[in-house]
């Protein structure tokens, strides 16, 4: 049986993904990898992660990407930029924009060597749009953001499941599996902490692979499910 690889959010970041996967993860087509989103913005190579992740999948690895928030930023940013006619809508297009460039999607538009969004390829789009929020399994939930527990159903609410920060988890309606997420970097030891404590019902795994001036972060994680085994590469391409 195959062993099951969680990974965080790459931001673009290549060349430190792909070592991760091919080197220290030795990627099987026996294994499942499942990625947490955000694998674009802030690093420099945005187009090819998203080419390399494809590329897996066509060669018969069993690869589950999820959609993170920055993906949801490009989508909105694209079809602002297709949708927009008037000066009101011209507003809301360069609101978008501006939204996105401060949030790391510079890099991006760099990587794709586009500068109109009308003109970004739309294969793209249409792949972030056909991956899934969040997958469940026996033991755990994984999801990029988080849930939104106050809301009547927790799948729901998709916008949360992207971009939730902040929420207090109630075990009971999940059945007491933990949630895997990225989205908000955090330290080593705080990753560790949650991994090794029996009263966290969370595993965050996100520590800020471009974050590499600031002294505990900087590293792409990858958490092997059935062991707990936890992996750290030093980002390789910042």
């Amino acid at each position: 049986m195959g062993r099951t690889w969680v990974i965080p959010d790459s931001h673009g970041c290549l060349f430190t993904f792909r070592t991760l996967v091919e080197h220290q993860i030795g990627l099987k087509r026996s294994d499942r990898l499942i990625l947490l989103g955000d694998y674009i913005d802030r690093g420099p190579d945005s187009m090819r992660l998203i080419d390399y992740i494809i590329q897996l999948s066509h060669e018969g690895y069993d690869v589950t990407a999820i959609r993170g928030n920055h993906e949801d930023f490009l989508v909105k940013a694209w079809e602002s930029a297709n949708n927009s006619r008037g000066l009101l809508n011209m507003v809301s297009r360069n609101k978008m924009r501006k939204d996105w460039m401060d949030n790391g999607g510079a890099t991006t538009i760099r990587s794709f060597g586009v500068d109109d969004m009308r003109l970004f390829p739309k294969s793209y789009i249409e792949w972030i749009k056909s991956l899934p929020l969040y997958i469940e399994l026996d033991k755990f939930l994984i999801v990029h953001a988080g849930f939104n527990f106050e809301a009547p159903d927790i799948f729901a609410d998709e916008q949360a499941m992207m971009w939730i920060r902040d929420y207090k988890i109630d075990p009971e309606r999940i059945n007491y599996r933990r949630i895997i997420h990225g989205h908000v970097p955090v330290p080593l030891d705080f990753i560790h902490a949650s991994l090794e404590s029996e009263t966290y019902h969370f595993i965050a795994l996100d520590n800020g692979v471009y974050m590499t001036n600031r002294p505990g972060f900087g590293n792409l994680m990858a958490l092997e499910l059935s062991s707990l085994r936890l992996l750290a590469q030093p980002n390789l391409d910042m």
